[in-house]
């Protein structure tokens, strides 16, 4: 037995070792912070596991109204077998710019934090068009190779900060959220990010196509990071948390303290209330109480297609033409959603832990998105 353990403990060591000279140690990290917890992917509240920098909630803070109407009207049942079916935890209906409905579910508050994922896409898409406005880009059609001369020679030299914003880069990454050794696994797991993106190079030409990559988002936050002088983090802060009333505290992921990037593809954690607010936001075409935080052409630009093959997507906001109406979408991993309909005003945001196995025939959307807008009235 003795003999048995020392081997085991052995073949531990050497494949821990193993695992760090190969420069897969973060797999380590994945197995605890993922099966070490007794879940299967990354979850709601797995950002306490990481390293994050606080937005700090704004100093003249604006809470939403309330509706005349706030949580009398009865939901239809279904809706609330639909909740219990994918784990939501929050639901929130914004009406006429006031809080129309509300529920929690899961021991979840008006103040939990929650994971947003690739919801926070839609975060740094808008810092793109406030740092336009400020000056620190030139606009959408700006080379990307004047922040970074990595990419002044081949395909690299046509891409565009707008490519990155509307997933038409042609960037070398591998967009798979459950092999352990994909790009999109380590820029998760691993630690000091930087040089891994900028070594990445363009395999196809930029512009011509959407292809949904987290990488260009990330490359994406460097470049605001870059030109801004600023952390992601305080620039959102002070660009639009602060002057939206934002209520909480929200929390950025970072690739780790010392290197202190954060992962823009994804990972701020908030709240249902103040995500609903760029929902707001961008259906008022970037003004929020009569103050203009985000130039209206741009965020009209954003949410419509830039291609016409592909009119699921437009610059970091996701599209559904749906029964005669045009929504647009914040959209996170596990069913994250910020859907807004900008005819009636109504916005949903739905947290929760699962997402719709299957689509509707020929939607590139889960089920449940469908289920969510159908129930809503």
């Amino acid at each position: 037995m003795k003999r048995f353990l020392l081997f085991l403990a052995l073949f531990f060591v050497l494949l821990i070792g193993g695992l760090y000279i190969s420069g897969y140690g973060y797999l380590l990290k994945a197995v605890w912070v993922v099966y070490g917890t007794g879940h299967k992917t990354t979850f709601l509240s797995d950002y306490s596991y990481f390293d994050n920098r606080v937005i700090g909630k704004s100093r003249e803070a604006q809470p939403w109204p309330l509706h005349k109407d706030y949580n009398k009207v009865a939901m239809p049942a279904a809706l609330d077998s639909v909740q219990k079916q994918y784990g939501t935890v929050a639901f929130l209906v914004i009406k006429n710019d006031s809080i129309w409905y509300e529920r929690y579910f899961d021991n979840y508050t008006a103040e939990s934090k929650s994971n947003s994922f690739s919801m926070a896409k839609s975060y740094v898409s808008a810092l793109l068009g406030k740092a336009i406005a400020d000056g620190y880009i030139k606009g959408l059609e700006q080379k990307v190779s004047d922040f970074f001369p990595q990419y002044k020679e081949g395909l690299g030299a046509e891409l565009t900060v707008g490519d990155l914003s509307s997933m038409a880069s042609g960037l070398d990454w591998q967009e798979e959220y459950y092999n352990p050794f994909s790009v999109t696994t380590r820029a998760y797991f691993d630690t000091n990010f930087r040089e891994r993106i900028l070594d990445l190079k363009i395999t196809s030409e930029p512009g011509k196509a959407f292809k949904y990559l987290s990488g260009n988002t990330f490359l994406l936050g460097m470049v605001l990071e870059k030109a801004t002088g600023k952390t992601l983090s305080a620039y959102l802060g002070e660009a639009l948390w602060e002057p939206m009333g934002c209520e909480g505290d929200a929390l950025w992921q970072l690739d780790s303290e010392e290197s202190g990037l954060e992962k823009a593809y994804c990972c701020i954690a908030s709240n249902a209330r103040d995500f609903a607010r760029l929902g707001k936001l961008y259906l008022h075409k970037g003004n929020w109480e009569g103050k203009q935080l985000l130039d209206s052409a741009f965020v009209e630009q954003s949410v419509k297609a830039r291609f016409e093959q592909s009119p699921e997507y437009g610059y970091g906001w996701w599209l559904l033409d749906y029964k005669g109406t045009h929504y647009f979408m914040m959209r996170g991993h596990l069913g994250q959603y910020v859907i807004v309909n900008p005819t009636t005003g109504v916005i949903i945001v739905r947290l929760g832990h699962h997402t719709a196995d299957t689509a509707p025939a020929g939607s590139v959307y889960p089920q449940d998105i469908y289920d969510y807008i159908d129930l809503v009235k």
